[in-house]
């Protein structure tokens, strides 16, 4: 739940928050954050998921954090005379992020990254001038519900070429070992690939990014695959002799662990051909 962040505006007329043109249909302000007076929205856009590059740091040590979740992108212009300067926009969004508890992890150029963190949720924004157009890029970090599964057939082709496949879709809760309700589907493929071929043996591979201690990873992954089996065995009537599970935490990595997108992919269960 978003509670509304009230800019500190600084315009000299705040009076020409009434003559503003209309925001273009389908546009609306994000639930964080109220308008600075005498802006209306261009555009706009709102997408379920997807990633941006936020500028972080300072000097020569600025980089880009990608962030993925739900992606909003509001363009604002000024309806009257004397135009607000890029300082004037990012410093009230700077203003009201850090009044919130937030902090700014970039400035630069007429453009700022700030990150909130509350109940729970994080929040990137980037606020930025170009040229008439004010924008703010918003992420609302989180996990991609997967809707696509590997299907039996999918499997198998990776298993006969690599030796090893990866299960997408099967969910775990972060820290815990409980497979979720939301696995179903791809469980069903899996115990449809054993039950296609009846003299197909599997291990069960769990696999962790490196976030936290090595010890405490490999047990989580250990006990991931043996939930995963435990599923398969109860829910699907596969002979509990055709697998094994094991886990190896984060000492195979499918992907560089510096990065979320690479966490994420770190994060998995694979079948390998026993």
């Amino acid at each position: 739940m978003f509670v509304r962040l009230a800019l500190a505006v600084l315009l000299a007329t705040p009076t020409l928050a009434a003559a503003a043109k209309p925001d273009k249909a389908g546009c609306a302000d994000h639930p964080l954050f109220n308008r600075m007076a005498g802006f209306y929205l261009k555009n706009c856009s709102d997408k379920t998921f997807d990633a941006y590059k936020f500028p972080v740091g300072a000097g020569r040590n600025v980089k880009d954090e990608v962030v993925e979740g739900r992606f909003r992108i509001l363009t604002y212009q000024f309806d009257g005379k004397p135009q607000p300067s890029a300082l004037q926009w990012i410093r009230n969004y700077q203003n009201a992020v850090k009044q919130a508890g937030g902090e700014v992890l970039f400035e630069s150029s007429g453009k700022t990254t700030l990150r909130l963190k509350r109940g729970g949720a994080e929040t990137w924004v980037v606020a930025g001038n170009y040229g008439s157009d004010f924008s703010l890029h918003i992420v609302e970090r989180q996990a991609m519900v997967q809707e696509i599964q590997a299907n039996a057939a999918a499997l198998l082709a990776a298993l006969t070429a690599d030796g090893r496949a990866t299960v997408n879709g099967i969910f775990f809760d972060t820290g815990l070992a409980v497979v979720k309700p939301e696995s179903a589907p791809a469980l069903a493929e899996v115990s449809k690939l054993l039950s296609q071929g009846p003299a197909l043996k599997l291990r069960v591979v769990g696999h962790t990014d490196s976030t936290g201690a090595l010890d405490a990873n490999l047990k989580l992954s250990q006990a991931r695959a043996e939930a995963v089996v435990q599923a398969l065995v109860s829910q699907h009537q596969v002979a509990a002799a055709r697998l094994t599970a094991h886990g190896v935490g984060p000492l195979a990595p499918a992907a560089s662990n510096r990065t979320d997108e690479g966490r994420a992919r770190n994060r998995r269960v694979e079948i390998i051909e026993q």
